[in-house]
């Protein structure tokens, strides 16, 4: 028999996240290349219908992972169910989202199973009969290929943007779902949940955003920030930036990419005046198209750019913004 991937798909609050979609389209890509079997679980309490959901993808089989003490999410809960999971179904690679959650259990998931982890990948290569997945170093400056040397399972969690989820392929019939209710008992959770934090409104989740307009120290004052925000309205998408402008406070940091910052994958970044230092670049490379418009024809932010536009952003942006506005009437 071949051997088994089963991709673990993060929910929170009913609902799977982008990232997770990403995930499975990764674990589908290793699978076409390798032959092996995929399956896929979805974790938590009474998430019955986010399974029924995963099914209609190409996967052989998906596990509805049911308890009342999986929500709301303990790294000890969950350890201790998929634990169990792992034991019965036994896969040899097991793919999760590189997220706060995920990043939160993993370890102590990994040491239960005697295991190690390969995290936060951009990608994998077949070697032979060796998987090898590559990993970025120094903040993006190399790139390493890590294999294992272990026994299986195999974890790996995957960067956001990493992978495509518009390239998940759907199946040509809807998987089977296994409900799995598992044992967790009283004393394993340490730990009580407060509730959900909610950022103040100004808040935003730029790794959900298919459009960021992002601004850089090209943008010399506080007060211009207004034409890029008027770029990003125009074509109805986020407001970002570069590390040295939030923390001049000219925007909140929750709106900074990068190292530091968030890292997004949107379908289209705008860079306005960013040189493209390598803490930035790490945090955005992974969006689809990349517009830069810097004055600078030597920034290094052209080099990952798909559309270079050298010149006065000042002179550029403002009829940008109008023949948007003509075009969508």
């Amino acid at each position: 028999m071949p051997d088994t991937i089963l991709a673990i798909l993060e929910q929170r609050q009913g609902k799977l996240s982008r990232v997770s979609w990403e995930t499975l389209a990764a674990s589908q890509a290793i699978c076409a290349e390798t032959g092996w079997t995929l399956e896929a679980a979805v974790i938590g309490n009474s998430i019955g219908n986010l399974a029924t959901e995963v099914a209609g993808k190409k996967v052989s089989k998906v596990y509805a992972v049911e308890s009342s003490k999986l929500e709301p999410y303990t790294p000890d809960a969950f350890v201790a169910a998929l634990k169990q999971v792992l034991q019965s179904k036994q896969p040899k690679l097991v793919l999760l989202p590189h997220t706060y959650q995920v990043r939160d259990f993993i370890p102590k998931l990994a040491t239960a199973m005697k295991s190690t982890v390969i995290s936060d990948c951009v990608g994998y290569k077949k070697d032979g009969d060796k998987l090898v997945f590559t990993r970025q170093m120094f903040q993006g400056k190399f790139s390493a290929d890590v294999s294992f040397t272990c026994e299986a399972p195999w974890f790996v969690t995957f960067q956001n943007g990493a992978f495509r989820g518009d390239k998940l392929e759907a199946g040509t019939s809807a998987a089977p779902v296994e409900t799995i209710n598992v044992e967790v008992a009283d004393d394993i959770v340490r730990t009580k949940p407060q509730e959900i934090f909610k950022e103040a409104k100004q808040a935003v989740d730029l790794t959900q955003a298919e459009i960021i307009v992002s601004v850089g120290r090209g943008i010399k004052e506080q007060k211009n920030i207004e034409i890029a925000k008027q770029l990003a309205e125009a074509l109805g998408g986020e407001l970002a930036a570069s590390r040295p402008i939030c923390d001049s406070g000219w925007l909140p940091m929750d709106r900074q990419v990068g190292s530091s910052g968030q890292t997004v994958a949107p379908k289209l970044y705008l860079a306005l005046g960013i040189s493209g230092a390598i803490q930035h670049v790490v945090g955005m490379k992974a969006a689809r198209t990349i517009i830069a418009i810097n004055k600078d024809s030597e920034a290094p932010i052209f080099e990952i750019a798909d559309y270079a536009v050298v010149g006065n952003l000042f002179d550029i942006v403002p009829p940008l913004i109008e023949e948007i506005k003509k075009a969508r009437g």
